[in-house]
């Protein structure tokens, strides 16, 4: 019985996204005080990643490291000129134009990897690009960003390499120790991590939409619509890209994720420091959009499954 119950709180992932952004952004004290706590939040999802997957999960990444430099340079070049592009042709200020490069031009979002493995993706593929994106971001977010908008930006390296081995590596390894210690239990208690996960990342977007709710209150319309352009383009031209290099569907699912969804809450702090308030206000809205617009594409990716042999998706009834 409580499998069904976590499994139908896990379908409705997209409601849950709706309604945790709605509190926060009218009740945004709710969520004040725990923006502080949002790495350990991450840091939670990925042991509960660690705790189902297995070395072996690894392997086919490690066979083939194209994979890796197709994504990664995908997500470096997709989503950076996209941006400048878009920017381009709706003729946003300069501001704006900006925070929507910065987004661009962001490494992956950690709540990628939790994406991935909730619809079925390759979620040790994600797991991978989203190490080799946040890695390169000082050189690459900032080189890109010099380039397209003209302005050089400050980001702290070992910062954020320090966040990246606290909040993904040591977890996924914690979840990898435990699992291997206690591989009955965790088998017994796997349908738990998928709820786990679901409730940290609507959590997690709440306390964004908390966090930027005055310059979110700012935005206009046409902010919206290149916002949503970027990311949805993002998502096609990933699972576009996969198709090209006829990638089995969890690899193209992964592609679509990992490079429509971009770190824009990293994107936020950067546009304030470097661009000013109104800057972020395009960024701040991207955390909320990629995140549900990846909830629909969970919601129908969980309605089908792979069907290994012919590497097609079938839908279930």
């Amino acid at each position: 019985m409580y499998r069904q119950i976590l499994q139908g709180y896990s379908r409705l992932f997209g409601l849950w996204i709706v309604l945790a952004g709605m509190v926060a952004y009218f009740w945004p004290g709710v969520f004040a005080g725990a923006q502080r706590y949002n790495l350990y939040f991450f840091a939670l999802t990925m042991f509960g990643i660690g705790a189902v997957l297995t070395p072996a999960d690894f392997m086919p990444v490690v066979r083939q490291p194209w994979l890796i430099l197709l994504g990664t340079a995908a997500q470096y070049t997709i989503m950076p000129f996209g941006a400048f592009l878009i920017a381009r042709v709706f003729q946003l200020p300069d501001e704006l134009a900006a925070g929507l490069i910065l987004a661009g031009c962001a490494p992956g979002a950690m709540s990628s990897n939790v994406i991935c493995y909730i619809s079925g993706a390759d979620t040790a593929y994600s797991v991978a690009l989203t190490s080799v994106s946040t890695l390169l971001c000082p050189l690459m977010t900032a080189g890109l960003t010099k380039l397209l908008v003209g302005a050089r930006l400050e980001v702290s390296f070992w910062k954020m390499f320090f966040d990246l081995i606290l909040t993904v590596i040591v977890p996924l390894a914690a979840g990898f120790t435990f699992r291997h210690f206690f591989r009955r239990f965790a088998e017994a208690v796997k349908d738990v991590f998928p709820a786990v996960s679901v409730t940290f990342i609507f959590f997690i977007c709440a306390v964004v939409i908390a966090a930027n709710h005055d310059r979110i209150a700012e935005m206009t319309s046409m902010i919206l619509l290149v916002v949503v352009i970027l990311n949805v383009g993002g998502l096609s031209f990933g699972y576009l890209l996969g198709t090209l290099f006829k990638l089995g569907i969890p690899q193209r699912r992964t592609l679509s994720i990992e490079i429509g969804m971009q770190n824009a809450g990293l994107g936020s702090v950067l546009a304030i420091q470097n661009f000013g308030p109104r800057a972020a206000v395009p960024t701040a809205l991207f955390v909320y959009v990629c995140i549900f617009t990846a909830a629909i594409l969970c919601e129908f990716w969980k309605r089908s499954r792979v069907n290994p042999a012919q590497n097609k998706t079938v839908t279930t009834p």
